[in-house]
């Protein structure tokens, strides 16, 4: 399924129903007076957030959503039956704006949340309500109002605990598959991951933590170079950000410019994604030459900065320790 983040709808509650005009005219009561019955209320909407989705895409092809309206009143002091509410399922992560105004609604980032969107009209009311000692048979009703209509525009960002960011081709994704059950794209040339993709690390006795793979970052994506850096809002709700270096040419100028042009981008993006707690994970160790001048290297370098873990991924060398670790720094994550 296609990945969409961003999506704009139309919702309308539903109207509320009319009061009724009405004189009772039974046998032996000619003058039964008034008996005017109440609309129903016309019916709320709501977003609704389910685990089920993770994709605003179906909002491409339906983007109006009416709720019903409430039912007339009727004669003999019948009510109008109100109008069910219309529930709209929607990714967790969802965050809501009024469109013309961009005041922010709410996020939804609990299975099943609601929100309220549009709040149905109100009911008429029936001539009965309008009796007194001096007006014994009103003909007065009132009508049901009209219910909200709201243009609203859909955020998503992905919440995972973890995020993995690195340049093209540094094994994130293959990462991603190696700690989950996820099947991204993998292949040998870049940008092979061109959306977030979303997998669930499972560790022992049930504890479990959601991470999301970014697609690579390169030199003046911070300008829009390659696929930019907009993507980076998915990261917000993570607690960990796993930087992935690609260890294959064991060169400290190389390894260098791939934490710049990452920690450029996180800059770039926001305050907040900027000072998260970054680990440093080097992966593709079956290529270097030397493997502990490389690790005790790099842990001189760089360990005072960032927890540092070297993996070979594609062989899963490293990888059950290091998600373990993520575990226990996330406090058990269910």
């Amino acid at each position: 399924m296609k990945f969409v983040d961003n999506a704009t709808i139309y919702v309308e509650a539903g109207h509320g129903g009319h009061g009724c005009m009405s004189l009772k005219r039974e046998a032996f009561m000619p003058k039964g007076g008034p008996d005017g019955g109440d609309g129903g209320n016309g019916g709320d909407v709501y977003l609704q957030a389910s685990l089920q989705l993770n994709t605003l895409l179906p909002f491409k092809y339906q983007n109006r959503f009416v709720a019903k309206r409430g039912g007339d009143g009727s004669g003999n002091q019948k009510t109008g039956k109100s109008a069910p509410s219309l529930y709209i399922e929607v990714p967790i992560g969802t965050e809501v704006y009024n469109q013309p105004t961009g005041e922010l609604l709410g996020t939804l980032l609990r299975d099943q949340q609601c929100l309220l969107v549009a709040r149905g009209g109100e009911h008429g009311l029936g001539n009965i309500h309008f009796k007194s000692s001096t007006r014994q048979t009103p003909r007065i009703r009132t009508m049901g109002t009209a219910g909200d209509e709201r243009c609203l525009q859909l955020k998503l960002k992905i919440l995972a605990e973890v995020g993995l960011l690195g340049v093209p081709n540094a094994g994130k994704s293959t990462l991603l598959q190696a700690m989950t059950e996820a099947k991204p794209k993998i292949a040998d040339y870049p940008f092979t991951t061109t959306y977030p993709n979303l997998g669930v690390v499972q560790l022992d006795r049930g504890q479990s933590f959601v991470i999301v793979d970014m697609p690579g970052l390169v030199d003046e994506s911070v300008n829009g170079r390659g696929l930019g850096i907009e993507f980076l809002k998915h990261i917000e709700h993570a607690k960990v950000l796993l930087q992935i270096i690609d260890s294959s040419s064991d060169d400290d100028a190389q390894i260098d410019q791939q934490i710049e042009i990452i920690e450029e981008a996180l800059r770039s993006h926001s305050e907040q994604a900027a000072h998260k707690p970054r680990w440093l994970i080097f992966n593709k160790m079956k290529y270097c030459k030397d493997l502990a001048l490389f690790k005790a290297k790099m842990t001189e370098k760089f360990a005072q900065r960032y927890p540092c873990w070297f993996v070979s991924s594609l062989e899963d060398d490293g990888v059950g320790p290091l998600c373990q670790a993520i575990g226990n720094q996330l406090g058990g994550y269910q």
